[in-house]
């Protein structure tokens, strides 16, 4: 569907998943995941077309997806994609910032990662939400240094 939008047509989605690790294009899902934790807790792992991060969904995520046609020189322009995110929390009170290269944090801690593709001249910008994430889950699901994982806050 994403390739056979019409010109004109800009879409925002909102959606959420069962327990689910979706990892990045280009990344070896063997080096990403724990093999076992994932099999005996029933996550199922997907690959997106999006470069980025693995991350772990789960009901309390909320994810959203922003697909819009765009000139080239606007892909992997993270941040005025996540402007709106970023505006629309204010709006709730709550205030986050766009830091390195696609994350959002509030208080220093990340909430938030984005990933782009570019097709066919449109950009898919997609970003996780967490709201209220089994941390233990993510952590054991995913091999994520404790380094990492302490640097980003989350």
């Amino acid at each position: 569907a994403f390739k056979h939008l019409l010109d004109e047509d800009q879409i925002f989605l909102l959606w959420i998943n069962k327990p689910s690790i979706i990892v990045g294009r280009h990344q070896n899902t063997i080096e990403e995941i724990n093999r076992d934790y994932v099999r005996e807790n029933g996550i199922e792992v997907v690959r997106r077309i999006s470069g980025g991060g693995a991350v772990y969904h789960d009901l309390n995520n909320l994810n959203y997806t922003i697909i819009s046609k765009e000139d080239e020189n606007k892909a992997f322009d993270f941040k005025s994609f996540s402007t709106p995110v970023i505006n629309t929390l204010a709006q709730l009170g709550v205030k986050a910032e766009f830091t390195g290269r696609n994350d959002l944090e509030i208080d220093g801690k990340k909430f938030c990662g984005n990933a782009q593709a570019y097709i066919n001249g449109r950009i898919m910008h997609h970003g996780c939400l967490l709201f209220d994430v089994d941390l233990s889950v993510l952590a054991n699901a995913l091999k994520v240094s404790k380094d990492k994982f302490e640097s980003k806050g989350v």
